[in-house]
């Protein structure tokens, strides 16, 4: 598996989506979309100002620095607007598996297929590139657009883990999990993603 790729720049793109690294002057520009409080419902962390925004940008570039997770900044290639980010998380090299996630867009942008363009990105370079075996998402119990979304890439619904992560309410949050495999990959990439595909 090649995971010190994730050690250098990575650049993914299509003809919806451009994914840059987030530590890029350009995460910057997330002021534009960031403090809409419903961004974050689901997301287990609140940025509602202006120094908010400049820790979750410092914490960000931490975890990565880390090695913890590399995060994405993502592009609308339509407008050359940031329109949010997301990245590989719990990466684990001995067993060949990370998460994709952390995933948000300002409002103007979901809904309009960028999502889904990014995902498949991530997903084409984790499984063909990296060499992941298991790439797997999860979404709050209750955030069922976000399932919708996981499930319209072709991910298998795998169950739920409960008390899985703490709210900035204090209050414990249950989180439903899925995955792909790499064995699924080809048959979903042709089934799912057929718009991204180029021969």
């Amino acid at each position: 598996m090649k995971i010190k790729l994730l050690k250098s720049d990575i650049q993914l793109e299509n003809d919806r989506v451009l994914l840059i690294p987030f530590d890029n002057k350009r995460n910057e520009e997330l002021k534009d979309i960031i403090f809409d409080k419903e961004i974050w419902k689901f997301m287990g962390m609140k940025v509602n100002n202006e120094q908010g925004l400049k820790n979750y940008i410092a914490k960000t570039i931490k975890d990565k620095n880390n090695r913890l997770c590399y995060p994405f900044l993502v592009i609308d290639k339509e407008t050359n607007k940031v329109a949010g980010c997301t990245r590989f998380g719990n990466v684990h090299t001995a067993n060949k598996k990370c998460e994709i996630g952390w995933t948000w867009y300002g409002t103007e942008f979901q809904g309009t297929g960028i999502n889904k363009a990014c995902k498949y990105e991530l997903l084409k370079f984790g499984f063909e590139t990296i060499g992941f075996k298991r790439i797997q998402f999860s979404a709050d119990r209750e955030n069922l657009r976000s399932q919708k979304a996981i499930e319209n890439l072709g991910a298998k619904k795998e169950g739920v883990f409960r008390n899985n992560y703490v709210a900035p309410s204090g209050e414990s949050r249950t989180d439903v999990y899925y995955s792909i495999i790499k064995e699924e990959w080809q048959a979903i990439e042709t089934e799912h993603f057929s718009d991204f595909i180029v021969y």
